[in-house]
């Protein structure tokens, strides 16, 4: 797979899993979809791993990584089905945009990285403003919509946590097999979830579009998707690879306009717009406060 496929791939797979999670949702209960999902993805994982022969590591340090992996599949990937019977599908990739502004307050405080430089500060503020915004505008719009934004944030939460997690273990793994590792531990956990908040098996209501839903969130959501991202990550930039969090939730919001006739509001606009000029501030405010500082310096 060449890079520039792989980048669009993560660009369609992220723009359109919000809107899959949404229609999976539409006839099937969240817990039993988002199940369905990771039993496709393990199956496709270990297939993958016994044809390539790829070790899957099971000493103290790689289960370690597993664990912390599978608290961001389950938490991040069981409270966003949660929120999608709340929210449209653009707004949830919006708040999803926030994620790599979370981590690294949470590395602030796991790690001990360095804090914030004023330009990220400012820029954090910015995009706080516009998730203001943005939530307003949905609890105008939909009085139920508060426990979907509670859900949406504890999803971003547990993905930021995972992620600076992960960080904090020494040990280099396979992605495949880190991804592996980490459905396998999640699984019986996403089964637990569906007996205590469902449990029941009810086919016969599923809707078509929502079991393709399923499947391709399954197979590319949680699979290719999942790969791509870990390959294009060896080969670009960071800069790079942050415009893919710039990218998404713009083409989430088309698609469910579009496909889905979910309404943008002009609140959603303008503070979506908030939203994206903080992450731009936050990914390369600091280079472009450098080259100004360079042409200025004799």
């Amino acid at each position: 797979m060449s890079v520039s496929a792989a980048y669009f791939a993560v660009v369609l797979v992220w723009s359109t899993t919000p809107l899959g999670i949404v229609w999976s949702s539409e006839s099937v209960n969240p817990s039993m979809a988002v199940l369905l999902r990771m039993l496709i993805a393990v199956v496709l994982g270990i297939m993958i791993i016994w044809l390539r022969n790829i070790e899957l590591p099971r000493h103290k340090q790689a289960l370690t990584v597993y664990g912390y992996s599978a608290l961001g599949i389950f938490g991040g990937m069981m409270f966003s089905y949660l929120a999608a019977g709340y929210l449209s599908s653009g707004m949830m990739s919006l708040i999803f945009g926030l994620a790599p502004i979370l981590s690294a307050l949470l590395a602030q405080k796991l790690l001990k990285e360095p804090g914030f430089s004023w330009i990220r500060q400012l820029a954090m503020i910015i995009s706080l403003v516009g998730l203001a915004i943005v939530c307003s505008d949905s609890i105008s719009l939909n009085e139920n919509s508060e426990m979907g934004l509670v859900f949406i944030l504890l999803a971003v939460f547990f993905f930021s946590l995972s992620g600076v997690l992960v960080k904090s273990v020494e040990i280099v793994i396979h992605p495949m097999a880190t991804t592996v590792g980490a459905l396998v531990v999640s699984i019986p956990l996403f089964i637990i979830a569906w007996l205590l908040m469902d449990g029941t098996l009810p086919i016969s209501e599923w809707g078509s579009r929502s079991i393709w839903a399923i499947v391709y969130l399954g197979v590319f959501g949680s699979f290719i998707g999942f790969v791509a991202y870990f390959y294009v990550l060896q080969k670009l930039s960071a800069s790079t690879v942050a415009l893919i969090t710039m990218i998404t939730p713009v083409l989430a919001l088309t698609l469910g306009a579009v496909l889905n006739n979910e309404v943008i509001s002009f609140n959603l606009v303008f503070g979506a717009v908030f939203v994206m000029t903080g992450l731009a501030c936050y990914h390369w405010g600091e280079r472009v406060l450098v080259r100004r500082r360079a042409r200025i310096t004799p």
